[in-house]
C-alpha cells in the first residue's frame, strides 16, 4: 500500500493573534518586530513547502510544522520527509542580505552583528528526533539541513561540508533525491501515523501577547488594507480606504474566526459578534450566517455556536 500525505504549514498562533490585533490596537515596538519576524519565517516555510510539493514525487510523505516531545523536551520541525526508511529534516530560514561565518560564528555583513547560529537549532532537533525514533524502535537514518529559501540571501566563508542548502542549490538538491526507484514502505506509513499521533497543536512555551477585549477597536476589518468596512446593503460591505468590496457572509465569518482566535474561551453568540462587528450588520443577518456556518448549541434559554470541526 502507498499513500500520499502532505501537510501545509500553519501560521503560528502568536502570528495570527498579532495579525488580528494590529488593526485594532497600537502594537508595541517589540510586538511589531515579533510580528514581522514570525510573518517572514512563515512565508519562508510556505515557499519551501510549495517547492517540495512541486519537485518531489506525488507519493512522498511531507510533514510541516511538527511539534513533538521526547523525554519531556519539546522540539519543533519546520519540514520533514519520510521515504525509503529514511528521514530528511529541514530547518527553513528566510534570511535576507549578506552574511558570513568566522570561527564558527555567524554575522551580518552590513552591521557585523553576531546572529544565532542556525546550525545549533538543527543539531538540537536532529538529536531529539533521533531519541524519539529510538524510543519508537525505528532505526531510520536521519539527514538534516538548514535551508535558506530567500533568493536575496548570500553566505560567505562557509565550509563546503556544512549541512546547508543555499537558494541556488535547492533544485539540484531535489533532483538528487527525486530518484526513479522511489518506493514507500509499510514502515514509512506506520511512522507517519506515529508522528501524527504524537504531534502537539500548541507549545507549552509559547508566550502570547497580553490584551483586553475593552481596549480593542470594534468593527469588520478589510481583508485588503486592514481598515474598517462599511455596509452598502444587506449583502455587501465596502472599504472607504481602498474601495475593496466583500460579501457580508464571508466578512462576518472572518470576523468570527478572528474573535474565536483572540478569545477562545468566550462563547460565540449573536450578541457578541454583533458587538465585535460594531453593529455594522444587523443581528438577524448575523444569526442567519452563524446558523448556516456553525453548529448551534441550545442550553435552556442560552444559545451559542461552535465550529463544526470542534464538535
Amino acid at each position: 500500500m502507498t499513500i500520499e500525505y502532505f501537510t501545509a504549514p500553519t501560521p503560528p498562533t502568536k502570528l495570527q493573534i498579532l495579525q488580528f490585533l494590529n488593526p485594532r490596537v497600537i502594537l508595541t515596538d517589540l510586538e511589531k518586530r515579533s510580528y514581522n519576524n514570525l510573518y517572514k519565517g512563515y512565508m519562508g516555510e510556505r515557499k519551501f513547502c510549495n517547492l517540495l510539493k512541486k519537485e518531489l514525487p506525488p507519493k512522498t510523505i511531507i510533514l510541516n510544522d511538527l511539534l513533538l516531545k521526547v523525554n519531556n523536551t519539546e522540539f519543533q520541525i519546520d519540514s520533514l520527509l519520510i521515504y525509503q526508511e529514511k528521514v530528511l529534516l529541514f530547518e527553513v530560514k528566510n534570511y535576507e542580505g549578506d552574511f558570513y561565518i568566522q570561527k564558527d560564528n555567524w554575522y551580518t555583513v552590513e552591521t557585523k552583528q553576531e546572529i544565532r547560529d542556525p546550525l545549533l537549532q538543527l543539531k538540537r532537533s536532529e538529536y531529539l528526533l533521533r531519541q524519539l525514533l529510538q524510543k519508537l524502535s525505528y532505526n531510520y537514518k536521519i539527514e538534516s539541513y538548514v535551508v535558506f529559501i530567500n533568493q536575496e540571501f548570500t553566505l560567505y566563508q562557509a565550509h563546503m561540508n556544512l549541512p546547508i542548502i543555499l537558494p541556488t542549490q535547492l533544485r539540484r538538491f531535489f533532483r538528487k533525491i527525486n530518484i526513479p526507484t522511489f518506493k514507500q514502505t509499510e514502515k514509512d506509513i506506520k511512522l507517519l501515523r506515529q508522528f501524527l499521533k504524537l504531534h502537539n497543536e500548541k507549545s507549552s512555551y509559547e508566550q502570547l501577547p497580553h490584551y483586553d477585549y475593552e481596549q480593542l477597536e470594534k468593527g469588520i476589518i478589510c481583508n485588503t488594507c486592514n481598515s474598517f468596512l462599511s455596509l452598502i446593503n444587506y449583502k455587501k460591505l465596502i472599504c472607504a480606504n481602498c474601495d475593496n468590496e466583500e460579501a457580508v457572509e464571508s466578512a462576518i465569518m472572518r470576523s468570527v474566526k478572528e474573535f474565536h482566535t483572540l478569545f477562545p474561551d468566550q462563547d460565540i453568540t449573536t450578541s457578541t459578534i454583533y458587538e465585535w462587528c460594531k453593529e455594522t450588520v444587523s443581528k438577524k443577518i448575523i444569526r442567519n450566517i452563524l446558523l448556516k456556518n456553525l453548529k448551534m448549541i441550545n442550553k435552556s434559554r442560552y444559545t451559542y455556536y461552535i465550529f463544526k470541526s470542534d464538535d
